[in-house]
This record gives structure tokens, C-alpha cells and sequence, in this order.
């Protein structure tokens, strides 16, 4: 799979592109879960907007697992043996355009599972079979050494926040809108970050 050009990517047109990519991409296969990757990252938005979070929160989950459509790798499978590192791509993309909380909630959003499952055992629980099959190639539970490092993150409450959200959808039957529905909210905070009006 050839990896996107993003050379052209501005202010101005990087919401229009992500929205692109949702609706030309967002029909693939998650993981082998009940939902397609755009589903899922819509289901973590509208859950984070139903429940009155930050829209740096709600953004945030709409974007974390963006890049597993920014990857020269492409979407992440159950027949995978080795990690693609999807959200070091996704979070490239992302960082010249938005804030360090966002880039870190997608950066980080692998780490954070890692990291809950060392420090909140129930947490292991909520993992669905795919989930725990990608854990194991991200080397699974931190260990101590770990733990301490992450927790040096001063975006470690969003991570953690957004990394629920991530477990959180992954359901069938749940209705969600559109991509279009929060690309002003998107659009936002690329202006707050990259000073539109200025």
C-alpha cells in the first residue's frame, strides 16, 4: 500500500482530508472486531460528546486511530505477527496541525492500553480478543520501569480518558453521525493550535 502524500496538507484543508480518508477508507476491517475502523473511531467521539467531555477529548477519539489509514502499512489484521505502529502514524500526520493533547492521546493511546493493564488488572477484562491479540505484539503490560516513565506524560489524564473510549467502541448496534457532524469542532481546534485570524 502507498502511503498518502501529505506535502499539501495546510490548515485550511487538513479537516476536508480527514474526512476524505474517513469516508474512502473508513469501511475496513477492525482488527476483526464488530465494527469498521471508521465506526469505531466515531462510536469513541459520539461517547465522549454524549457523556458532555472536553472537545479536545471528543476530537482526540475521533482521531486516534487515524493512522491506520496514514501508514504505508495500511489497516492492522489478525493475521498480523509483527506491530505497525499506527499510532506513531497517525500522530505524525496530526502534529503539525494540532495540539500536543491530541497528538499525545493518538501517540500514546497503544501505550496507555499497556500501561492499564500493568496498573488495573480489572482493566485486562474489557479487552476484546482482538484487543488482547495487539497487545501481545506491543509487548504487552508495562512493567515497572515503564509505568514510572509514562506516568511522567503531563497529557497522561486525556490518554488514559481517550483510551476508554478507544475499548468503549467497538459495538455493533450503536448508531453514530457522521464524520461531518464534528468536523467544525475539528476545524476549531486546528484554528485555537495553528492561529487562524491571527
Amino acid at each position: 500500500m502507498t502511503r498518502p502524500d501529505f506535502s499539501t496538507l495546510t490548515p485550511a484543508n487538513i479537516v476536508a482530508f480527514l474526512e476524505d480518508i474517513f469516508e474512502r477508507r473508513g469501511g475496513e476491517e477492525y482488527l476483526g472486531e464488530p465494527v469498521t475502523m471508521a465506526e469505531h473511531m466515531l462510536q469513541g467521539a459520539t461517547i465522549a460528546e454524549e457523556n458532555g467531555q472536553d472537545e479536545i477529548i471528543i476530537v482526540s477519539a475521533l482521531l486516534h486511530d487515524i493512522g491506520h489509514f496514514t501508514s504505508e502499512f495500511g489497516t492492522f489484521t489478525m493475521e498480523d505477527t509483527e506491530d505497525r505502529y499506527h499510532e506513531e502514524a497517525g500522530a505524525k500526520v496530526l502534529e503539525q496541525f494540532f495540539p500536543t493533547v491530541v497528538t499525545d492521546c493518538v501517540r500514546y493511546h497503544v501505550a496507555a492500553k499497556r500501561y492499564l493493564c500493568a496498573t488495573k488488572p480489572e482493566y485486562f477484562k474489557r479487552l476484546s480478543e482482538a484487543s488482547i491479540h495487539s497487545l501481545n505484539l506491543q509487548g504487552g503490560p508495562m512493567s515497572p520501569e515503564e509505568v514510572a516513565e509514562f506516568e511522567k506524560n503531563p497529557n497522561l489524564k486525556q490518554i488514559i480518558q481517550v483510551r476508554y473510549l478507544d475499548e468503549a467502541g467497538k459495538r455493533a448496534d450503536m448508531a453514530t453521525p457522521p464524520f461531518r457532524h464534528f468536523a467544525p469542532m475539528v476545524q476549531r481546534i486546528v484554528d485555537a493550535h495553528c492561529g487562524a485570524g491571527a
